[in-house]
């Protein structure tokens, strides 16, 4: 099934509707959505991609996300990755966003948080396995794991914001 995007330019204008893989296999910028998922002590949730996925498979991840479709906001996308991914609905806050050469494909990232009440009930098509860990084990998990690449910088630009 299509998933339909908007493609933008490097100031994040909208040019156009393209098929996502579309743009991927050409690289042209499109915007992708994720969240920090915390819980009510401030840990955050770490999740391994299934072993199977097309991309980074069994790979590690500190944020949940995906792309943002055609005629949709940021927040709106964040919000729709969450409950898909971790079966879970929460309001979700933006944070930053920046101009991502990803490993891929180029795109623009968006960086959310959310507070996850409640036990999750992740898609095993999406989460193969998940932990709260405390934000400070991040980088020493970052350094021994294979966690997704473009996860790595946006994890950087994060923690630079409270700095």
């Amino acid at each position: 099934m299509a998933e339909w995007v908007e493609r933008v330019d490097e100031h994040d204008r909208v040019l156009g509707v393209v098929e996502r893989g579309e743009a991927i296999e050409r690289r042209w910028l499109h915007r992708v959505a994720t969240v920090v998922c915390r819980d009510a002590g401030g840990r955050v949730l770490v999740h391994r991609r299934p072993d199977d996925d097309s991309r980074f498979p069994g790979a590690y991840n500190w944020l949940l996300g995906g792309g943002v479709e055609a005629g949709e906001e940021y927040g709106e996308a964040a919000a729709r990755e969450l409950a898909e991914e971790l079966g879970t609905a929460a309001p979700v806050r933006f944070r930053f966003k920046f101009l991502c050469d990803g490993v891929v494909s180029p795109y623009w990232l968006a960086v959310h948080e959310a507070l996850i009440t409640g036990t999750p009930s992740p898609d095993p098509g999406e989460v193969a396995w998940w932990e709260w860990v405390e934000e400070e084990a991040l980088p020493g998990l970052m350094a021994r794991l294979p966690f997704v690449p473009d996860s790595l910088e946006a994890f950087a630009r994060y923690r630079a914001l409270d700095g």
